[in-house]
């Protein structure tokens, strides 16, 4: 068992204070959230997950910009792991701190040599500090009704980035470490499964009261030797922790890049996380399980809006709950998000993706979406050649429609009589374009757009 240092936590944030219900699958439809009192889909486009642990970046900034984007989620990591700057290719990696700025849970040793600058890790002891700034962090971001996806672990892609974990031997003064970067998160060796154990643990008591949280249990442990079962004793270990609480935190696990059918899912996990997922395949593939479907991360799409704004659109009207895009123009020197977003630099983001993807949000609130599901059978033709469209609808009440491709449609809708009210909307300049009613005694319903470049989206209501 590691020896742990008390931490003094002094009055709790206004958050913290007010022990709303965390955030929770919602009642009649799990597939989405509750979220302080309401149902909830999280959207957003959010910095590379350094936010904590970098102690130059200053997420008051970032956290506003959120806010003010109509943006409602942020994911960021535990700083069990973090990286070597240059990995990736990123420009200005939040998650690649300078020498001597990164902060963990682990206290420093007065003994010198960890890789990333500064003193060794002792891990028995934890880092005051660093919890202080998680905790501000988690109390600031529910302030302004942003959601925290707190990933605990991450695995170790390359050597590199290996030398430059605290869970390495030669950066710890406790000689836990001395192994594979490969065999580190499984249960191989039980005193370094000690130190994932506690630093859960630890982590759970902290973060007890804030209802604007969930944790994942590990950043794509498809890679660095992830073992399934390691995923499981982690995810037992937060159930564990928690035994006590009175509401308890969702946990997520991240399955796959692209679209994968879950396997033998864990029955204590409530969010399913995949990064890449274009086509959104994974949503129907897993739609059975009714639980969340997140697209958790994005990138290796180039640095322009389109993609990333037609891949949202597409995955949230194919009935996902989360679309977290990884936007690089939050960097340490513009925590607001306006640093230009170049190649080589694996992914786009800044104002006015984070603009398009607030249109998306404003769009599927507009509806009772939890009376939703994928209907894309509604459209009988009109779809212009090469062209995708999906439907989220509540039939014979509401349609929410997405066409990407071609530069018009005439859509023919199977919808049953009745009077309808239509309204067509450009989904990269959030304006309406068109607008109208009618009433439909019998036969097809068929809506002309307007011209369109990329995308075009129409929202239908019976009145």
């Amino acid at each position: 068992m590691l020896a742990v240092s008390a931490l003094s936590l002094g009055p709790l944030p206004p958050t913290e204070a007010k022990t709303r219900r965390p955030i929770s699958l919602q009642a009649t439809n799990p597939r989405y959230f509750d979220f302080r009192g309401k149902p909830a889909v999280l959207i957003t486009s959010a910095e590379h997950y350094g936010a904590v642990l970098n102690l130059d970046f200053d997420y008051g900034p970032y956290l506003n910009e959120l806010r003010a984007s109509g943006l409602n989620q942020t994911r960021t990591f535990s700083g069990s792991y973090v990286e070597k700057p240059g990995a990736f290719k990123i420009q200005h990696n939040t998650l690649a701190p300078a020498p001597g700025r990164f902060i963990c849970p682990w206290a420093r040793s007065d003994t010198p040599g960890y890789a990333g600058g500064g003193n060794k890790l002792d891990l028995t002891r934890w880092n005051d500090a660093y919890f202080t700034r998680l905790k501000d962090f988690v109390a600031k971001a529910g302030e302004r009704g942003v959601v925290v996806e707190l990933v605990l672990f991450c695995p170790l892609y390359d050597d590199a980035i290996w030398s430059y974990s605290p869970l390495n031997a030669e950066n710890n003064v406790n000689g836990i470490g001395a192994m594979p970067r490969t065999d580190v998160l499984t249960l191989k060796d039980p005193k370094m499964v000690a130190v994932h154990e506690a630093l859960v643990r630890k982590i759970v008591q902290e973060l007890k009261g804030f209802d604007n949280l969930y944790y994942e249990v590990c950043n794509e442990p498809y890679f660095g030797g992830v073992t399934r079962e390691w995923q499981d004793h982690i995810v037992a270990t937060i159930q564990a922790a928690e035994a006590s609480f009175p509401a308890k935190h969702l946990i997520a696990m991240n399955i796959a890049n692209g679209s994968r059918k879950v396997d033998n899912p864990n029955a204590a996990v409530s969010i399913f996380n995949f990064h890449y997922s274009s086509p959104p395949d994974s949503v129907a593939q897993n739609y059975d399980l009714k639980r969340v479907i997140g697209f958790d991360e994005t990138g290796f799409r180039g640095v322009k809006d389109q993609p990333y704004r037609t891949d949202a659109w597409e995955f949230i009207l194919a009935g996902g709950a989360v679309y977290s895009h990884l936007d690089y123009s939050f960097t340490v020197e513009h925590p607001g998000g306006t640093a230009p977003v170049t190649d080589p630099t694996p992914g786009g983001g800044g104002p006015s993706l984070r603009d398009q993807l607030a249109t998306l949000k404003r769009f599927i609130e507009r509806f009772d979406f939890v009376r939703m599901a994928p209907h894309n059978e509604v459209v009988r033709g009109g779809v212009p050649a090469g062209a995708v469209v999906r439907v989220l609808a509540e039939p014979g009440q509401a349609y929410a429609i997405y066409v990407r491709g071609g530069v018009g449609a005439t859509l023919e809708l199977d919808v049953p009589p009745g009077r309808y009210a239509w309204e067509w909307l450009n989904p990269r300049t959030g304006l309406t374009t068109g607008k109208g009613g009618i009433i439909l005694k019998n036969g097809a319903l068929r809506l002309e757009s307007p011209v369109y470049m990329e995308d075009i989206a129409l929202r239908i209501r019976r009145r």
